[in-house]
């Protein structure tokens, strides 16, 4: 069975185990349970702490894992990105006081840095020739400047909130921009069977939560024009209608441009535009 490792808790847990619902997989069906046995779909589901799945998945002990980028990172295992999810979007940036003089990356040198993720940021300081001292805590760094621990800290931003309440403020360019990904097992072939099924299950997931289908028809003369609007997922079905002079043309457009594209293409002519929500496959 493919061992399959998802976050037990924080911001990426909800949206993994939808995604993994909606592709039809077997949830615990309680929070105390750690493992469960999707025997119908060939796999056994581990819910673990969001920063130690690329430990279990880079150690070959489960084949593949939801985390985030930054954990991966941070991880120093030898486990692989294989695909992005499109959620869980954050920013790991530096953010000193507001009054502080630290305004810049170059400013770092010599200076005390607090974070959870000290791979990432020693990375980076290094890749920037800058000699910082960096000190590991397990959680609350916005509190560690005011505590006297740092002179500034690294942590992942999200909106700003917190960091805006604890008088901090975030400068220089981003260290690491992340996401949700699929982390897979040094063992495990990007072309494994069982992988490109996951993968494709998910995908038919995110496919039907960013497209829709849109069917018009156009006068036969505009056809070539209302292509070039809804090119399509892939490419557009373009059928004759029993008006010679008409056609019909159904193309799978992306959701947050539906209103845009309808408009572009009233204007050259077409009617009858009807909009159709996507069903996930799990093919």
């Amino acid at each position: 069975m493919l061992k399959i490792a998802v976050p037990n808790k924080g911001m990426l847990s909800e949206p993994a185990w939808n995604l993994l619902k909606e592709a039809g997989y077997k949830l615990r069906s309680n929070p105390r349970q750690l493992v469960v046995d999707d025997e119908a779909n060939g796999i056994q589901l581990f819910y673990l702490r969001p920063l130690d799945i690329a430990v279990y998945v880079g150690s070959g002990m489960i084949d593949i894992g939801i985390t985030g980028r930054d954990m991966l990172l941070n991880s120093q295992t030898e486990a692989v990105e294989q695909m992005s999810l499109g959620f869980g979007e954050s920013t790991f940036c530096f953010a000193a006081p507001r009054d502080s003089d630290i305004v810049q990356i170059e400013q770092l040198e010599g200076k005390r840095i607090a974070t959870s993720f000290d791979k990432i940021v020693a990375d980076f300081l290094a890749e920037h020739h800058l000699n910082a001292k960096v000190v590991h805590l397990d959680g609350a760094v916005e509190s560690s400047v005011q505590l006297g621990v740092a002179d500034a800290i690294a942590d992942v931003v999200s909106t700003g909130t917190t960091l805006r309440n604890a008088g901090l403020r975030i400068f220089g360019e981003p260290i690491v921009t992340s996401e949700a990904i699929v982390i897979r097992a040094p063992h495990v072939d990007e072309d494994d069977r069982d992988l490109v099924v996951f993968q494709r299950r998910l995908r038919g997931v995110m496919t039907a939560h960013s497209y829709v289908l849109m069917d018009y028809d156009i006068p036969l003369e505009h056809v070539e024009e209302a292509v070039a609007i809804t090119p399509g997922f892939e490419s557009p079905t373009v059928s004759p209608l029993h008006d010679s002079q008409w056609a019909a043309v159904r193309a799978m457009i992306p959701k947050d441009k539906m209103n845009t594209l309808m408009d572009q293409l009233y204007e050259v002519g077409a009617r009858a535009i009807i909009i159709t929500a996507i069903q996930a496959s799990r093919m």
